[in-house]
């Protein structure tokens, strides 16, 4: 079990078409999919692909806390191999999205609220699961990165897209700012 450096924004390996994984069983699979895994939980994050590892396999790794999905309790810790994504309504929301292959960053990015995936699980076995908001989320943008889709590519509005620390800043700022205009009136009282 190893921790892996990830691939950052201007990598090679985040720009390319990530290749099908053959043998699911295979060794050198299973000691990926557990370093990632491991790699996931260290970073900390929710999801990750073989691409953000530097690995150009179709592998992806997530898990939902609950308390993104309360209506489920959450996602357990799922392993996608060759995984592939199929909308199942045309409704999107815009939601912000984080990368730990962009650190310290985020943007506001329109997705499909409702999908269904399908893939393999380390045994070979079928997994297909219906998904539904910040789950589809997840799983949408972990596999993106298996088609060289980094989610600044998706954003439609770039002024939403900043480094998180500013972005709180300002959001904290703004909130001063109202307070404080709703003062005078309480100060008149």
């Amino acid at each position: 079990m190893a921790i892996l450096k990830i691939a950052r924004i201007g990598h090679p390996v985040l720009a390319g078409i990530a290749q099908r994984v053959e043998d699911p069983m295979a060794p050198a699979v299973r000691g990926l999919i557990t370093d990632m895994v491991e790699t996931m939980l260290d970073a900390p994050g929710v999801g990750l692909s073989a691409p953000q590892v530097h690995v150009p396999a179709r592998i992806v790794v997530f898990e939902v806390p609950e308390n993104h999905d309360t209506e489920n309790g959450g996602v357990p810790l799922t392993v996608l191999i060759n995984p592939e994504v199929e909308p199942l309504s045309e409704e999107m929301e815009e939601g912000v999205e984080g990368c730990l292959s962009l650190p310290g960053m985020a943007g506001r990015v329109l997705r499909y609220t409702k999908i269904r995936y399908r893939g393999l699980n380390p045994a070979g076995d079928a997994i297909e699961r219906v998904a539904e908001d910040y789950h589809a989320r997840v799983v949408q943008h972990e596999c993106d990165h298996l088609d060289g889709i980094l989610y600044p590519m998706r954003m439609t509005d770039l002024t939403s897209f900043g480094y998180i620390e500013e972005m709180t800043k300002a959001l904290d700022e703004n909130a001063v700012d109202e307070a404080e205009a709703a003062e005078p009136e309480a100060a008149d009282a």
